[in-house]
């Protein structure tokens, strides 16, 4: 069962909710997908069921073809948010930690041929593997954070919260204009460039500025 933890990964006292994520968030990995920027945020949700902790083994489907890695900031939220302004967005951050929105791509490419929801490549069960939280107030700038994530000691992703086109403030306030945030959801911000299939028996490392660094595996199941 999936708890928010901090990173002592100690438990937060907040319930587990749902993931709302924002895709082509950053101009490289848009370009990168021969994509094209969209004029209002391209918004979709994964349920609860979809987290599991980043410092556990990876576990990802081995019958859908290709399993990508996208590393985002993750947005960890403590007070409801409903048509907020972006003060009141700082206001209910807990703490900011890096997640991967596990992609089944091939399976997306199909979806979007079709013209239908992507949920069946992006909100499979353990499709949004969290690391532990760091409180809100140990950041001077959000939009200042370096992460990055290596597979096999090489470096896939790497990215500045800079490079955003919607800011972590605006986006929360665009999202929350849209629908609820409630306490214990989570926010995913966008990845970078550098998306590709992960594989059983790969070993990735994720960081997050130099508040967290965590090594795990990959498992195909």
């Amino acid at each position: 069962m999936y708890q928010h933890l901090n990173n002592l990964d100690l438990p937060i006292e907040l319930p587990a909710g749902k993931v709302v994520c924002v895709g082509r968030n950053y101009l490289d990995h848009v370009q990168e997908m021969r994509s094209e920027v969209p004029d209002e945020a391209l918004l979709f949700m994964k349920p609860k069921a979809a987290l599991c902790h980043l410092q556990q083994p990876i576990v990802i489907p081995g019958d859908k073809g290709e399993c990508h890695n996208e590393l985002e900031l993750a947005v960890l939220i403590k007070k409801p948010l409903k048509n907020a302004s972006e003060e009141e967005a700082l206001q209910a951050i807990w703490g900011v930690g890096i997640a991967l929105d596990l992609t089944l791509r091939e399976v997306q490419t199909r979806l979007k041929g079709a013209g239908h929801p992507w949920e069946r490549a992006k909100a499979f069960d353990g499709s949004c593997p969290v690391s532990g939280f760091v409180p809100r107030t140990q950041f001077e700038d959000l939009q200042n954070l370096e992460f990055s994530l290596t597979v096999n000691q090489k470096i896939r992703q790497q990215g500045n919260t800079a490079a955003m086109m919607r800011p972590v403030l605006a986006l929360l306030a665009e999202m929350s204009a849209e629908f609820s945030l409630e306490p214990g959801d989570i926010v995913l911000t966008g990845t970078p460039k550098g998306v590709g299939p992960l594989a059983h028996g790969d070993t990735i490392t994720a960081r997050l500025s130099s508040v967290i660094d965590l090594t795990t595996s990959v498992v195909a199941a």
